[in-house]
């Protein structure tokens, strides 16, 4: 009764509120960029690329479900179910399932997660090892903004009961004129924290951008200058004033062991993680060891990968900065029945078997793009 008897995978498109990205008269112009991201001029193009949603079904009739990256390969999605169906899912290594691509990997390991959970009565966390937190703390979120978009962001965040604000950015923004409207439209109510996703390149451009900023209001830089610079992480670590973070995100081809040199250069201050449950479990149980705190991070996702995210978050020992948990803040709908709850900027961790949540199939109908895959067993 618990053998793999069908999967199902559906490509959905759901579409970011107006708004939400970047300012209208900021455009990226870096075409690199823009294409390893998958991200656009306006951005738009981040929200708007496709997602696979998995249903994974056993012979007894429980399903579980699971949300590819955007942009997941179909061909990879279709080897996966093959592999899968058929499978009696109390005796796969839920460890190492036999998925290769990172990309597809989360969304099987999600679907089997829940529908173990499910057999067991449990919560996913209590899979992972067991829950640390039942609420965990949230960033807002937004890309790149004017100075005044970049205010009334943060303030709008702020009330909602965010402690923190996330912004991404290039070498072309003013982060100065940022933190300033922020300070006057907000005062000391929110922290800021700046994601160039290693456009500032350098030291030297670095400390040129941050040359005036208030660091007060700064939570830190996360990935300011690139991942092979362990030299430049470390002196901005010692020179610039405020905490510097590392990004290790398996789904963009990083590997697990990039950590390990940023551990022994004690290179940074704290990490943000996303990729597969046990993994960033076991990045997070390293950073403990090296004594730094972590958060979960995210790629704008939709309700089942943000619950899954909870589940992971809550499971991490150190997992004590606000996390990149705000799709509500970007999609137009998450997909699931009762969206996450959020109160004063932080999310309740589901306390239901599995990942607690169960898919909207009028939300996936009104989504979905045509495209779908079957498998039975």
């Amino acid at each position: 009764m618990t053998t793999i008897a069908s999967i199902k995978a559906t490509e959905v498109i759901v579409p970011a509120k107006p708004g939400s990205l970047n300012s209208d008269r900021v455009l990226d112009k870096d075409t690199a960029f823009a294409k390893k991201f998958m991200t656009g001029e306006s951005w738009t193009e981040f929200a708007n690329q496709p997602k696979w949603i998995i249903e994974i079904t056993l012979q007894n009739g429980l399903t579980g479900v699971g949300e590819t990256y955007r942009s997941a390969s179909p061909e990879l999605i279709k080897a996966g179910m093959d592999v899968f169906v058929g499978q009696d899912i109390l005796k796969l290594n839920w460890r190492r399932l036999p998925v290769n691509d990172q990309r597809i990997y989360e969304a099987f390991e999600c679907a089997v997660l829940d529908l173990v959970g499910k057999l067991l009565q449990v919560p996913v966390y209590q899979l992972l090892g067991g829950g640390y937190r039942e609420r965990i703390d949230c960033m807002g979120w937004t890309g790149r903004r004017t100075p005044e978009d970049a205010a009334q962001k943060a303030f709008e965040a702020m009330q909602r009961g965010h402690k923190v604000f996330k912004f991404k950015c290039s070498d072309e923004d003013p982060v100065r004129l940022w933190t300033e409207e922020i300070r006057k439209k907000c005062g000391d109510g929110i922290k800021v924290l700046l994601d160039p996703n290693q456009r500032w390149n350098d030291v030297e451009t670095t400390l040129r951008l941050m040359e005036g900023v208030e660091l007060e209001i700064m939570l830190g830089l996360e990935d300011p200058v690139l991942h092979e610079d362990i030299e430049g992480f470390q002196y901005l670590k010692k020179h610039l004033g405020v905490p510097m973070y590392r990004h290790i995100s398996l789904p963009y081809t990083q590997d697990i062991r990039d950590m390990i040199a940023f551990v022994r250069a004690d290179a940074v201050d704290g990490y943000n993680f996303n990729g597969s449950a046990f993994n960033s479990v076991l990045l997070a149980e390293v950073a403990h060891l090296e004594g730094k705190p972590c958060w979960r991070g995210s790629e704008v996702d939709l309700g089942i990968s943000e619950t899954m995210g909870l589940h992971i978050a809550a499971a991490s020992i150190n997992c004590t900065i606000p996390s990149d948990i705000f799709g509500e803040l970007v999609r137009e709908d998450d997909l699931v029945v009762d969206p996450i709850d959020f109160q004063h900027g932080a999310a309740l961790v589901p306390q239901g078997d599995g990942l607690g949540i169960t898919l909207d199939l009028t939300a996936v109908e009104k989504y979905k793009t045509g495209q779908y895959l079957l498998v039975n067993q």
